[in-house]
């Protein structure tokens, strides 16, 4: 995947003089931002055996709950984050509760998830978009740290965090071992159970956080904000080399994944290839990828 991305990075410069450039470079990162958010959780529940439909309906729930706290408490940015995050972390622990507790297979707790946390997201807002939002509102993704956006340094500590704690301490390595074995991870004195429940918690806390910063960045509250967003979570998890049957994987392979995507979208958008073509080639990018990786295992054993 990194010769992929290299020979993309070369034909999208050789095509088109404006990707190359500091800007153009800066609007990959701020288009990247939120995703990388939900594919960092992504990814840990994936490790696992498990996947995550929710996480779309979970940044609009997020993000309609921001708005209504910003829209009732001018001025506590503080709060309206909080809040997102609060109602991120609540949804995902239900899904590891259902998950981890009672044994519901993680599709069928994670679709009932999205279902339920799409009508809440209209219900909050009554069926339509919170608008007129405070101007402090807008400050929460705008604002710039040493020339980066908000959401582009939250992306940098996230991969940095996580990798290194999925790669050198023992929490990662037993959500390793719960993805590769289950029933040996329990024997070996795993508690498997808490494993579980904590990935689908952090998949719900970062979902939480990219619905606030997607909101503020558009300064609105939109019921149906993050619609489609796992599959393209799902997707940069997948070409980053991670196994959708567990216990295979890395932070820094899905960190490649999403960057290579985005940077599709943007050398293509430069191009000005028609949204539908787009899809199709990210489409037959994600088989290609899964072959490959089927391929390579096969020929290792």
């Amino acid at each position: 995947m990194l010769l992929v991305m290299l020979l993309v990075i070369a034909y999208f410069s050789y095509r088109s003089a404006r990707f190359a450039t500091l800007d153009n470079v800066q609007s990959i990162l701020v288009a990247a931002a939120p995703f990388a958010l939900i594919a960092l959780g992504q990814t840990l529940v994936i490790l696992t055996g498990g996947i995550d439909l929710s996480v779309g309906s979970v940044i609009a729930v997020a993000a309609m709950t921001s708005a209504s706290v910003a829209m009732a408490n001018p001025g506590q940015v503080w709060l309206t984050v909080l809040s997102a995050m609060a109602v991120g972390a609540l949804a995902g622990s239900i899904n590891g509760l259902l998950v981890s507790r009672l044994d519901v297979p993680p599709f069928i707790a994670t679709l009932g998830m999205l279902t339920a946390g799409s009508g809440v997201a209209y219900a909050i807002g009554g069926g339509a978009p919170i608008n007129g939002l405070p101007s402090e509102f807008g400050d929460i993704a705008n604002t710039r740290i040493f020339g980066l956006q908000i959401p582009v340094i939250l992306m940098i500590v996230g991969i940095l965090g996580l990798g290194v704690m999925m790669r050198n301490t023992s929490y990662g390595m037993r959500v390793y071992a719960v993805g590769g074995n289950r029933s040996a991870a329990e024997i070996a004195g795993v508690d498997t159970r808490n494993i579980l429940f904590s990935v689908y918690a952090i998949s719900g806390l970062l979902a939480g956080l990219s619905g606030v910063m997607l909101a503020s960045r558009v300064i609105s509250g939109p019921p149906s904000l993050g619609v489609g967003y796992e599959l393209d979570a799902i997707a940069a998890v997948v070409i980053g080399g991670a196994s959708l049957m567990g216990g295979r994987g890395s932070i820094w392979g899905t960190a490649l994944g999403l960057f290579l995507i985005q940077t599709l979208n943007n050398g293509l958008d430069l191009l000005l290839v028609p949204a539908y073509w787009q899809d199709v080639i990210k489409g037959a990018l994600i088989v290609a990828a899964v072959a490959v990786d089927v391929w390579s295992v096969k020929r290792r054993t």
